[in-house]
């Protein structure tokens, strides 16, 4: 009775404790030591900035190029796919310059949801996590099905689902089980556990023959292709800019990786100078990279016969008539593909460690081992999700939702990075700031929903297009008269016009996606909110009314020893 008698008050008391915590902040000095110290024992600081630039290259090369451009090639930008990675790799720049700032700021593992919380509170850095995690599972599960198709490939085998187990009594796009990808899942999860330095050195060495793949793809594509390819058989963009566009917002799936070279900020030993340099610097390698690759597999083959999985064996064994060039090719990006499922479940279970630290998620997800200094339990936990995932699910059921995901949460640190650092608490300027911040939004709405009335609609474009870089002009000038540059050791150049920037490219890539991908979004942000109200939120205010009053025993405890020894006399 009396655990009933607790649940109902606390179900009573849910808007009394949501006003007291869905905003409250955290500093930066609170994040990187009382914060980080609720795992017990600390992270090791083991990375050099190498280290960075190697795991923000690995985790992007396997997991975007080998899985989406065959797939958006054909059915959505065509030839012109290269042009999509081109739109999606500068958003992912500007998006990585707010990353790297932040980084610099707030050196924790927490990654986005740690910058959120610092600048805009306990609920919306949770809301961005639990995306961010979202993002990272369902991406990893496809890009370890993707590995079963490609190893497949090295030994020569043509047939997709040849390695997959049909079920017939399942549902059609979860009845092939997947039990390759399921065992490379659980293989990396016990070597992340191990130890984050030697995880970081396999993936360096896979890294190295990777990029050397990548060049022999590259010229051995140019070689043997034609230009003609390009254009044929319906020209170099088949789907006008729409596709473009369209098909940039889905390859952003590809960039998914920089950022969690954020969430080892705890890890690395210089972090002002390292993580700029890895975060920023990674994002440029892999969009050059990237755009060179879809530029050698569309002059390969005409795009409409590009293959739907494992595009670049099929192309060098069934086009060019290279059977071994097809079977290094499979081998090539199943390393990939490795080094990219290597980074990206590291960079996930330190998402869920500091989200567990913040006490929203239960605090056993927290704990870092003492011995091998990882988080143990998280790693475990997500490996297991994510091969869970990755046993049922096809490819294309989650691209779209993985895209949404991820735009929404650089969108919403883009928005952090200015509130935070030209916003001050309590005065008027951070209402200036807010009110720039909702007018961006929505003029950078305007301009892309313009663009889908009626196929075009010109003027809206323009108007919209103007209003937005209108009111960065404005705010910009108004700050650099009111707000001193910060004092931090590395900064975004040119604020704040590349976090705007950031704004307006991630809201036009989001409307771009279908509108089923904004239904799944919708349901999984309604467990995200449902789940925060009825656990997160009486999880942290619970925590925070025990710690102060353990801090008021303390504190009486010290005042009553004081007293013993005012009261003591003197032997002298």
């Amino acid at each position: 009775m009396a655990a009933l008698r607790d649940v109902l008050l606390s179900i009573a008391q849910t808007p009394h404790r949501l006003r007291r915590r869905a905003l409250v902040t955290w500093t930066p000095a609170q994040e990187t030591s009382e914060v980080r110290d609720r795992s017990g024992a600390r992270m090791k600081r083991r990375l050099e900035w190498y280290d960075l630039v190697g795991l923000g290259v690995g985790g992007m090369l396997g997991a975007g190029v080998f899985v989406t451009t065959g797939r958006v090639a054909r059915d959505t930008a065509g030839p012109a796919v290269f042009a999509s990675y081109f739109v999606a790799g500068v958003s992912a720049l500007l998006s990585s310059f707010c990353y790297a700032e932040f980084s610099v700021r707030v050196p924790a593992a927490g990654g986005a949801f740690s910058y959120l919380r610092v600048a805009f509170g306990e609920l919306v850095g949770f809301f961005g996590g639990a995306n961010i995690l979202m993002e990272y599972v369902l991406s990893n599960a496809a890009v370890a099905r993707s590995f079963t198709d490609y190893l497949a490939s090295t030994c020569g085998i043509t047939e997709p689902d040849a390695w997959r187990i049909q079920v017939d009594g399942l549902a059609k796009g979860y009845n092939a089980l997947d039990f390759p990808a399921v065992a490379l899942i659980l293989v990396l999860t016990l070597c992340l556990c191990y130890s984050t330095k030697e995880s970081s050195t396999v993936n360096m060495v896979i890294t190295v023959f990777h990029l050397l793949f990548f060049v022999f793809i590259i010229l051995a594509g140019l070689w043997n292709g034609s230009p003609r390819n390009l254009v044929r058989p319906h020209g170099l963009a088949p789907y006008g800019v729409r596709g473009v566009l369209d098909g940039a917002a889905i390859v952003y799936f590809s960039y998914i990786g920089y950022d969690s070279a954020s969430t080892m900020a705890e890890e690395i030993r210089d972090p002002a100078r390292a993580l700029p340099v890895g975060i920023a610097g990674s994002v440029l390698v892999v969009s050059a990279l990237y755009c060179l690759m879809s530029l050698a597999l569309c002059t390969m083959l005409p795009y409409t016969q590009i293959a739907e999985s494992a595009a670049f064996s099929a192309a060098f064994r069934e086009k060019v008539g290279w059977e071994w060039a097809g079977s290094v090719v499979g081998a090539g990006a199943s390393l990939g593909i490795v080094a990219s499922l290597l980074v990206a479940m590291m960079g996930q279970a330190r998402y869920l460690c500091v989200i567990a630290r913040a006490r929203l998620v239960p605090a056993w997800l927290a704990k870092v081992h003492p011995s091998t200094g990882t988080p143990m339990n998280a790693t475990i936990f997500l490996g297991l999700c994510t091969a869970s995932i990755a046993l049922f699910t096809e490819l294309q059921i989650v691209f779209e939702m993985i895209s949404i995901g991820t735009l929404l949460v650089f969108y919403l640190v883009a928005n952090a990075l200015i509130y935070h650092r030209y916003a001050e608490l309590g005065s008027n300027r951070s209402l200036h700031v807010l009110l720039f911040l909702l007018l961006l939004t929505l003029s950078s709405l305007g301009f892309s929903l313009s663009r889908r009335i009626q196929g075009q609609c010109q003027w809206g474009m323009a108007l919209f297009g103007t209003i937005s870089i209108a009111i960065t002009a404005i705010f910009h000038c108004r700050i650099r008269r009111e707000v001193a540059e910060p004092s931090s050791e590395w900064t975004v150049p040119l604020m704040p016009w590349p976090a705007a920037a950031s704004v307006f490219l991630n809201v036009f890539l989001m409307t771009t996606l279908k509108v089923m991908s904004f239904q799944r979004f919708g349901l999984w942000s309604l467990v995200i909110i449902i789940f925060y109200v009825c656990y997160g939120v009486h999880s942290t205010y619970t925590a925070e009314e025990n710690e102060a009053v353990n801090a008021m025993i303390h504190h009486a405890n010290m005042d009553m020893v004081d007293l013993q020894m005012a009261d003591t006399p003197s032997v002298y």
